[in-house]
């Protein structure tokens, strides 16, 4: 059966959705697409429908498919094939998922939503189409447009790969306080395709109408090719005629807009909390600089700042907040050139060194009284030095600031924990935002940093007629910046009043404000029945849809009853108005012929990129993108000690000098190492099962989520030479033995060259010779013991051996009865550059290359160590060779060596 898709994307942020759908010639055609979006006082409510027809002999499989934004509820589906109708129903999670598991057991399908990108979400679903047959796709959501740096935006991407004989996109827009700006812009008209869009803006309505004729659409005369690939955008702004703001009443719901016009900017305190740990080397670290250099030069002479860089330490720039003068900022721009990434990431200590900075100013006089303080934290990775446990590094940030300043925490890339983050910035007033790993990861800095670079007021109160008014949403907040929006909704109970009253109090740089406003309820109800396309209900639906959005944050915060409380009030009104959010799912029975069986989840952020299991560079096992697994093991087993740094850099190759030894460890005798290659890919059903062995060491790569794992092969009982540093004095040497099919390191011998200390792990035991005499450590039940500078560890049949200025070494003992050893390295920045050894060596100069011109299959790269290129191959491993956790498996390139 031949497959296809179809799909489109209507957007009401500011990020690109991609349409897609196949040719014709497959014999799905789309006869008929059609976007219907109706933004009423911000409140957006978009329904897609797609006609398809199968013109095939057979029967032929269509694919639905419409990105919408995360911030997005969808409220309906339905699939309508030879006129009957296949409705979605939205439920409780759980039985929504009852209804799933008896779906499956009929056979029958359902719909899915899925994470797609930086703020998008995907529905996807397929049903098969009998020849000559029609289906027609229906999907809605609803959305309240965010008012971002002094604009709404709507972005339409369409992209159908096909010609479509009835194509139409309509967006009204309809704003009660008039439109003040409307513009469109696309990325794909053409001379022939600009008569197929108008638009007609009068002092309150929009209407922006793309209609392309088939003719149109076609890229060349005569060829079926689409031209319609690109972006539809439409930004516009409305009129602030009052500095109390608008207020729309419909139905016994009011929503209250504020957003004063023309106000100074307060002057702001900034402490901007970096990190700089091992983990953002590389483009982190450049476009970290990149963004800072830039904000920097975009503050104003009445703020003040400091920067704080945190590692394994934490290095203020200054002691105290600067203003930021000519001078200052030109001084804290050769600060931040110099900063490079190094050692660990210590949070906690960082965090609270922010705070004291603030507190320290504020007590010396250093601030404007009238200012707003915040505190922004960049970090990519989890905790991993000092005060490691994240709930009590909330509490203390939380007790510290103590309600003072905004905390603002921006998460680099999926290895963060991103609950933890959100958590801690809502707690603080602030909020948590990812930045990706991309070419404008810079810009995407920059443009956070412009959204809360101008407050223009403080201590906002929007306060309301007890006596009349119930079921507010948040309506006190902290500041309000310039470009952006405050909204307020609720209910009116007294149907008898005939004015609505409001009051707003707040604090500018040099006074208090008091604005008050009075409203007629019948003038305002009145205005919006005027538009016939205004559904009734929209105000009621957007309180709802603000509510539910923000019992959604305090259930982050919540803990215990008040937790159970928060969700079950959530739950309710979300199933109550249809929503599918992160509390109810979507069911979309379809016929009971077809099978692939789905159900339509909220994605969250934690899990938003593609699901995929694999280690990240701080030693987490991760099964989705941004979402650990419960508990953290390296790749023996052993609880995981995280790495300060990536284990592999793209640094110039190196020489390899002798070891001190009299030879160059792993070398053959030409002086080349030897590799071979060709791992199988295990099939998908034995991922988790004990078919699947470890590698002896897995390597992973810094910038992104591929790791090599190493298997060290060749003859058994022999010394095999894993590290040799000479420059840092550390040489690790290990035996490997046969035992059935496969082969087990059983002994390590690990010296410290410098520090005259030597010592061997077996079955038995770790054996420590120094100038102290002798001391055996048992794997049952040890204590930590230090020799002169050399720490050495007990932890759970586990020993870690550290001394300053060497890299961290992990010993592990096996639980089955093979009696095999683990050996684990962490803070391998401390790694000279000449380090060798079949493991070491593989600690620098180890990069993916090119593969272009190499005759290589999907499964096979190239990765050049030590300048040799050589091919690894695709595999799936388990994580450790205990069966503590045995859905524990990483995906990576496999490589073998062996010592001559």
């Amino acid at each position: 059966m031949e497959g296809h898709t179809l799909g489109l994307l209507l957007f009401v942020t500011s990020a690109l959705l991609p349409f897609n759908a196949a040719t014709p010639k497959n014999g799905i055609d789309i006869y008929s697409l059609h976007v219907d979006c109706k933004v009423t006082s911000r409140f957006a409510h978009s329904i897609v429908t797609s006609k398809v027809v199968n013109r095939a002999n057979g029967s032929r499989e269509a694919k639905f498919e419409v990105e919408l934004p995360k911030t997005a509820f969808i409220t309906n589906f339905t699939m309508t094939i030879d006129g009957v109708n296949y409705p979605g129903t939205i439920k409780k999670k759980e039985e929504a998922q009852e209804q799933y598991d008896r779906a499956i057991s009929r056979g029958q399908s359902a719909g899915l939503v899925k994470a797609t990108g930086r703020l998008l979400e995907k529905f996807t679903i397929s049903v098969n189409v009998a020849a000559e047959s029609k289906v027609t796709f229906e999907l809605i959501y609803e959305e309240l447009l965010k008012r971002k740096l002094g604009n709404y935006q709507l972005l339409i991407k369409v992209k159908p790969k096909q010609l479509v004989k009835h194509f139409q996109i309509d967006v009204h827009v309809f704003e009660p306080q008039g439109i003040r700006s409307l513009e469109t812009s696309s990325t794909f008209l053409t001379n022939e395709l600009s008569d197929a869009l108008t638009k007609t803006v009068s002092e309150t309505q929009a209407h922006i109408l793309f209609k392309p004729t088939i003719d149109q659409q076609r890229k060349n005369k005569g060829l079926d090719e689409t031209l319609l690939d690109g972006d539809l955008m439409i930004n516009y702004d409305v009129k602030r005629s009052t500095s109390a703001g608008d207020v729309q009443i419909i139905n016994g719901y009011f929503v209250h807009y504020f957003a004063p016009a023309e106000m100074p900017t307060l002057p702001k305190n900034v402490v901007f909390v970096i990190d700089t740990s091992g983990s953002m080397h590389g483009k982190k670290i450049v476009q970290t600089r990149e963004a800072l250099l830039t904000i920097l030069e975009d503050l104003s002479p009445e703020d003040h700042f400091n920067l704080i860089t945190f590692s394994s330490t934490v290095s203020r720039y200054r002691d105290i907040m600067l203003k930021a003068n000519g001078s200052n900022i030109e001084a804290a721009k050769l600060f931040v050139k110099s900063i490079r990434d190094y050692g660990a990431t210590d949070i906690n200590s960082a965090l609270l060194s922010a705070v004291q900075i603030l507190k320290d100013s504020e007590e010396t006089a250093a601030l404007p009284e009238r200012s707003v303080s915040m505190i922004i934290m960049l970090t990519d990775g989890q905790p991993t030095i000092g005060e490691t446990n994240l709930e009590k590094i909330q509490v203390n940030v939380q007790t510290s600031i103590n309600k003072m300043y905004a905390l603002y925490c921006l998460g680099f890339g999926f290895d963060v924990d991103y609950k933890f983050l959100e958590k801690m910035a809502l707690e603080n007033g602030g909020l948590a935002r990812r930045i990706y790993e991309d070419s404008d990861s810079a810009l995407q800095l920059q443009g956070f940093y412009q959204e809360v670079a101008n407050p223009i007021l403080m201590k906002i109160q929007l306060q309301y007629p007890e006596y009349c008014v119930s079921h507010l949403t948040e309506n006190n907040f902290r500041q309000l910046f310039e470009g952006s929006e405050i909204v307020v909704a609720g209910k009116i109970d007294d149907n008898e009043i005939n004015f609505f009253k409001a009051e707003i109090k707040a604090q500018t740089h040099t006074s208090d404000l008091v604005y008050k406003v009075e409203e007629n309820i019948a003038e305002k109800e009145e205005i919006l029945k005027q538009n016939h396309y205004v559904f009734g209900d929209f105000i009621e639906r957007l309180w709802a849809y603000l509510t539910i959005q923000q019992l959604l944050e305090k259930i982050i915060l919540a803990r215990g009853d008040v937790k159970k409380n928060v969700e079950e009030e959530a739950l309710q009104l979300s199933l109550k108005y249809s929503f599918v959010t992160s509390l109810t799912s979507m069911v979309v029975t379809k016929p009971e012929d077809q099978e692939k069986p789905m159900v339509a989840n909220k994605p969250t952020e934690e899990r938003s990129a593609s699901s995929r299991h694999y280690y990240d560079r701080s030693g987490i096992f991760r099964t989705s993108a941004g979402s650990a697994s419960s508990r953290q093991y390296d790749s023996y087993g052993a609880v995981q000690s995280y790495l300060s740094r990536p284990l592999v850099q793209d640094l110039m190759p190196a020489a390899i000098p002798d070891n001190g030894r009299g030879r160059h460890p792993g070398r053959g005798t030409n002086g080349a190492y030897q590799l071979t290659f060709g791992t199988p890919k295990p099939t998908q059903g034995s991922l988790v099962t004990d078919a699947l062995q470890a590698p002896d060491f897995i390597v992973h790569l810094p910038n992104q989520s591929d790791s090599i794992c190493l298997n060290v092969i060749g003859e058994h009982d022999k010394p095999l030479i894993l590290v040799a540093d000479p420059n840092t004095g550390v040489f690790v040497d290990g035996r490997k033995e046969k035992k059935g099919q496969k082969s087990y390191f059983v002994s390590f011998e690990i010296e410290y060259k410098d520090l005259n200390v030597s010592l061997a792990a077996s079955k038995d035991g770790l054996t420590i010779q120094s100038h102290q005499g002798k001391t055996i450590m048992d794997w049952n039940n040890s204590s930590s013991i230090t020799i002169d500078s050399l720490q050495i560890s007990f932890v759970k049949r586990s020993f870690v051996i550290k001394a300053d200025g060497k890299v961290t070494i992990h010993l592990s003992y096996g639980r089955s009865g093979n009696h095999f050893l683990h050996l684990h390295l962490t803070d391998v920045h401390q790694f000279s550059n000449t380090v060798t050894g079949l493991l070491g060596r593989f600690y620098f100069n180890t990069s993916f290359v090119s593969s272009l011109g190499k005759q290589l299959t999907s499964e096979e790269r190239l990765v050049s160590v030590d300048g040799q290129e050589m091919k690894a191959t695709r595999t799936v491993k388990r994580n450790h060779k205990t069966k503590a956790n045995p859905a524990a498996i990483i995906s990576c390139w496999t490589v073998d060596v062996q010592q001559s």
